[in-house]
């Protein structure tokens, strides 16, 4: 993401304390990114502080009952304080509960709070599904738009088209309604020159799209290029892109969506319409007080957003909430397991109702196979595991290379440029094959069909013997002239697919890995479920198909192949494992066949782990330099908290706020000229006893509401962090009391606390800063970011790449 400038005012600097991190020189201006806004937009007038000039006073104000606004917000590009989060919402609720015992109303209230997740979800899964309808219907209309036009409605597509014709069922796609682009404008869809004019037209209107595409994402929300899930998983980890989740980035990203998948390119909507539906879950929150000022409740509308995104991406509404607790989620109760369930739920029947594909079915690739699969096959199933992680890891490799390439040379200053010539190679190559030149879900449900007695398809062209026909299932046939053609271009395709994707996903238009990969492992699949059937046909003597393949019985089914092939690319290029099964499951409705998806999915993740163990979305997040602390990982060194801590051997000391000595222009002079996030509290420079940790912005807001509405605070006033302050002459300025936003139990270790300890505290806390103390005393303290570093140079990484790039 080369998105720059994002400060607001002068106090959002960089940190070198704190996982507050710098942006270099940047052009984009995101003062619109209102979507997901400072708690409380009152503390705008705070952006402007220098440390000086903050003059004035009225009323009297009493800091320790009133909560100031903005004091416990968090600026751009900064971690979320778990624990502080989760215990204010333990407050809100012990509240609500204590008073609705006083009053009907405030019953009432009690109940509404207790009702409004609920709602929320519901809110949400409706929102998610109707935009995933839209989705669907606008970019398969748009798609068919490429190769022709309905003179019965321009907005149907070509399946649509056709539906009132009265063409026999194998004329079904020449429908007289539908007309190619030649036979619109040349009067005839035959020849040399018919098939150049289709295939220019193809060519030009997918660099429509695609140029659309990019120019409305590079003028108007920047954050809706990519998948959007490595940075989904950062923000559930805490941190906060503000922006990310935005009005403008639902907008864009719809629209740009559609455009992007009806191009051409090799990009599936699956990962982006996770981003869509979190985007839709963000703005929700912000109807509820609840959610609206509490980032870590936020976070868990944001995971059963993200189930909901699954749901309607695959309409396995059972495996999003799966893959929302098993590759995004960081921290998911309970409570959120439910509430994804439901709003997965309502999204997938709100899809269903809007019912996209004509179908009643949730996804274009929605098949039954009816053939049980033998013991024996299991072995080609797990070949294809390998083949699925050592496509997953030459993938992710060539990827990031290419993504790496593209951050640090010339190549990332020419977003627009690399997205046409992308597209026009895609084109230019996809339009001779026809297995390239459709839409890649209508290829995997092509590849996925179980071929029967009516299907036209090139695939499903076998030499028919009907006699040996028993009941619907039609027996292992001699493959006829279409399928060895078929093969031909699968494979080209399957060439095609494999290099084409590595260059598309990250660009900046939405893209998705879900269907490219499975694509990939669908023909993969297809190419050798068809080498074993006619192996099985001709051979059906050998040892290996005399116990359980007889003549004239349907023994193989290449497109439960296909599936497994399917399932095991995807799981190379994510890891995903059991979510990964329970969606391919509810694609297929078989039970029957979870065996072989688990031995293909399995397979394939320890081949990619083998080889490299990270998955895509990891690899991004390490790319970008996301604060992001993987919770999978195990960290075995030896090293303790005093290795890691600051400061180190030979640096400044400390820098360190004092309880009741200091006075606000002292405290001011430290706030200015250091760039931490927060400064501890001790009682005296001399002792280093520990009395709390302080935030950065909430002293700067408290003082410089202190200044202008509390009578007889100046420069010279003491600040004072403790219930009783320190008897002072009567001519002093008055006392600035700041106990409230102090925390009065940092979390702190010892110095020789090990290092495995500390990092397992920040991953199961989510903690922000960890204090580090010898016998009492404050010795240094202990970041996210440190922690990330750290990890990093163990593992022989650049520890500089911790940065938000």
């Amino acid at each position: 993401m080369d998105q720059k400038g994002y400060r607001r005012g002068s106090f959002q600097s960089a940190t070198s304390d704190e996982d507050m991190l710098e942006i270099p020189g940047t052009s984009v201006d995101f003062s619109m990114a209102d979507d997901d806004p400072p708690l409380d937009r009152e503390m705008g007038g705070f952006s402007s502080y220098n440390g000086g000039g903050m003059n004035g006073t009225s009323s009297m104000m009493d800091f320790l009952e009133e909560p100031l606004p903005g004091v416990g917000t968090y600026e751009d590009f900064n971690t979320i304080d778990w624990v502080r989060e989760k215990s204010r919402d333990r407050d809100r609720h012990r509240e609500i509960t204590n008073r609705s015992k006083e009053s009907t109303w405030a019953l009432l209230h009690s109940v509404s709070d207790a009702f409004s997740g609920w709602l929320l979800m519901l809110l949400i899964g409706l929102l998610a599904g109707s935009l995933a309808g839209l989705i669907d219907i606008s970019a398969h209309w748009m798609t068919d738009l490429k190769e022709g036009v309905c003179l019965a409605g321009f907005w149907f597509n070509h399946e649509h088209c056709c539906w009132k014709s009265n063409t026999t069922f194998t004329d079904r796609d020449k429908c007289p309604e539908w007309k190619s682009w030649s036979q619109l404008i040349l009067g005839h869809g035959e020849g040399a020159f018919a098939y150049i004019l289709n295939y220019f037209m193809y060519v030009i209107w997918a660099l429509m799209f695609s140029l659309l595409a990019v120019l409305l994402v590079k003028g108007f929300a920047p954050y809706a290029c990519g998948s959007g899930i490595p940075e989904i998983k950062t923000i559930l980890s805490g941190f906060i892109i503000r922006g990310y989740l935005g009005k403008w980035t639902l907008v864009i990203k719809t629209i740009t969506l559609v455009l992007a998948v009806s191009s051409g390119l090799s990009l599936g909507k699956e990962g982006p319409l996770v981003h869509v539906a979190c985007c839709c879950g963000n703005i929700l929150c912000h109807l509820f007080t609840k959610y609206r000022k509490n980032e870590a409740k936020r976070r868990e509308v944001l995971s059963a957003a993200a189930a909901a995104g699954v749901s309607v991406a695959f309409g396995a509404p059972i495996g999003g909430v799966l893959f929302s607790l098993e590759e995004v989620s960081y921290y998911f109760p309970l409570k959120t397991l439910w509430r994804s369930f439901f709003a997965a739920l309502v999204a997938a029947f709100t899809l269903r109702s809007i019912n996209p594909f004509g179908n009643s079915r949730l996804v274009l690739f929605y098949v039954e196979f009816h053939t049980p699969w033998h013991l024996l096959e299991l072995v080609p199933f797990i070949l294809l595991g390998i083949f699925g992680g050592l496509w997953g890891a030459f993938f992710i490799r060539s990827n990031i290379a290419w993504c790496r390439r593209r951050k640090t040379t010339r190549l990332g200053k020419y977003p627009v440029l690399e997205v046409f010539v992308v597209t026009a190679i895609t084109a230019l190559l996809a339009f001779p094959n026809e297995y390239t030149r459709m839409s890649t879900s209508e290829l995997i449900s092509e590849l996925f069909n179980d071929c029967g007695i009516l299907d036209s398809s090139k695939l499903c062209e076998y030499v028919n013997d009907f006699n040996s026909t028993k009941g619907d299932d039609l027996p292992d046939r001699a493959a006829g002239p279409g399928v060895y053609t078929a093969m031909w271009q699968l494979a080209l395709a399957l060439i095609m697919k494999v290099f084409i994707t590595i260059f598309t996903f990250g660009m900046k238009v939405p893209s998705g890995l879900f269907i490219p990969s499975m694509a990939v492992g669908a023909i993969a699949g297809r190419l050798l479920g068809v080498a074993m059937e006619q192996l099985a046909f001709y051979h059906h003597d050998w040892a290996i198909f005399s116990g359980w393949c007889s003549p004239g019985a349907d023994c193989i089914t290449p497109g439960l192949y296909a599936m497994v092939g399917a399932a095991a690319c995807l799981g190379g290029v994510t890891r995903m494992t059991v979510s990964l099964v329970v969606i391919m499951f509810e694609l297929t409705g078989g039970l029957e066949y979870i065996v072989p998806l688990m031995a293909a999915a399995m397979t394939s993740k320890w081949v990619a782990d083998a080889i490299g163990r990270e998955g895509i979305y990891d690899a991004h997040i390490r790319l970008n330099g996301y604060p992001f602390l993987e919770a999978k990982e195990e960290f075995s060194h030896k090293t303790r908290a005093m290795d890691v801590m600051r400061p180190r051997k030979n640096d400044p000391p400390l820098t360190v706020i004092t309880q009741d000595t200091m006075t606000v222009e002292d405290v001011e002079g430290v706030v200015t000229s250091t760039t931490y996030s927060g400064y501890p509290v001790v009682v005296s420079r001399a002792s280093q006893r520990l009395v709390g940790f302080v935030l950065r912005r909430d002293l700067i807001i408290s003082i410089e509401n202190a200044r202008k509405k509390q009578d007889g605070i100046v420069s010279t006033s003491i600040i004072c962090f403790t219930d009783y302050c320190p008897p002072l002459p009567p001519s002093s300025p008055s006392v600035l009391k700041l106990r409230s936003i102090l925390d009065l139990s940092p979390f702190t270790v010892t110095d020789e606390t090990p290092m495995e300890i500390v990092v397992d505290i920040f991953r199961k806390l989510g903690l922000r800063q960890c204090l580090v103390t010898h016998n009492g005393k404050l010795l240094g303290i202990i970041t996210k970011k440190d922690v990330l570093k750290h990890i990093a140079q163990m593992a022989n990484q650049d520890p500089d790449s911790i940065l938000f790039n």
